[in-house]
């Protein structure tokens, strides 16, 4: 097997260490630069203690120099870079022709006014927006195959779009009435210093956030919108949970005047039953964090109440697995022309 050539640019964050975990151990990989500014200089082993022994932990951590990056051989890089810092970055690589997976919010938006509705500044580089896939490989696998700019989705959006764009898609659900929970692990605010996300804040606790208008609501209604054929705009609510990773979503929505609550479970067996990465549980089944944490998988499970007509979807993820760095390998994957389980199949 060929290996690829690959960088991730920001990758000594929580995301930036799953991406290196991934490619350290995939076998179409050869990890050729990682990016740090803090760490420049030490290594993959040093920096990640987990690391140590692997082969290419021995690689050290360059400056996020696009160039240094292309110069390192990188075909294709990974950017876990915070939004309005990526683009420029991305930018520079597509110019050097290095095919490029973006985790930040900079490109997952079709509409730049709407980015900066949701991000509060400019967006840096409209003229990329129409170029960029949105990188959800279940929805968009053949233009994932064929892009060098991929916007890898939210790890909120992921847990919510898996379950409702086939419903959208079949009519099933009257979009006007979506409601979203969900909760999260605290990796998912990411690797910094916040008192907020202290232990002693976190821990035998759970608070809502970033209600009523949490960023990531842009591209949850814009990929809701895009399956069901109008604007869609939705109520989510997020919450943060006492645990390092893991996302569960709830989803509540009414059924369709003219649909049987039975054809919720056709839908998702005949979007899915050939998706390597969603499980679905079935009917009555509640999708739960320690089955998919440490996985690329996402398990989704549904029920009907008939007293409300609503339709009850739940699914659960990791948020730096599926949520982040293994969606963003899966759709390096297909990018490459490699298997698509490659490098993703742990459990």
């Amino acid at each position: 097997m060929k290996r690829i050539k690959t960088a991730v640019v920001g990758a000594s964050g929580y995301t930036g260490m799953e991406l290196v975990r991934t490619l350290l151990n995939h076998p179409g990989v050869e990890l050729v630069a990682a990016t740090s500014r803090q760490e420049e200089g030490r290594t993959l082993g040093e920096v990640f203690p987990r690391f140590g022994g692997v082969t290419g932990a021995e690689l050290r951590f360059i400056g996020p120099d696009p160039a240094a990056v292309a110069a390192a051989g990188a075909e294709a890089a990974f950017l876990a870079l915070p939004h309005g810092v990526a683009a420029e970055i991305a930018r520079a690589l597509l110019d050097h022709g290095v095919r490029v997976i973006d985790l930040s919010a900079d490109f997952r938006l079709r509409d730049a006014a709407v980015y900066e509705e949701f991000y509060g500044h400019p967006h840096p580089a409209p003229d990329l927006l129409a170029e960029a896939v949105y990188g959800l490989p279940e929805a968009r696998a053949e233009a994932i195959r064929q892009a060098r700019l991929v916007a890898s989705p939210g790890c909120y959006p992921t847990s919510i779009l898996l379950p409702l764009l086939p419903l959208l898609r079949e009519g099933l659900i009257d979009p006007a009435t979506i409601v979203a929970n969900s909760m999260s692990g605290v990796s998912g605010a990411g690797r910094k210093a916040d008192a907020s996300l202290l232990f002693c804040e976190c821990n035998e606790s759970a608070r809502a956030y970033g209600v009523p208008k949490h960023r990531h609501l842009s591209e949850i209604e814009q990929e809701l919108g895009v399956a069901a054929g109008v604007e869609v705009t939705i109520s989510f609510i997020p919450h943060l949970i006492p645990v390092n990773a893991g996302i569960c979503t709830t989803i509540t929505a009414t059924l369709a005047a003219d649909a049987a609550s039975e054809r919720v479970g056709a839908a998702l067996e005949a979007a899915y039953a050939d998706k390597p990465f969603v499980r679905l549980r079935g009917r009555g089944a509640a999708a739960d964090t320690k089955h998919v944490t440490g996985t690329n998988f996402a398990d989704i499970g549904w029920e009907y109440d008939p007293r409300t007509r609503r339709v009850i979807l739940m699914s659960a993820e990791d948020n730096l697995g599926k949520g982040a760095g293994g969606q963003a390998v899966q759709s390096f994957n297909l990018m490459c022309g490699l298997g698509e389980t490659d490098g993703l199949q742990s459990v």
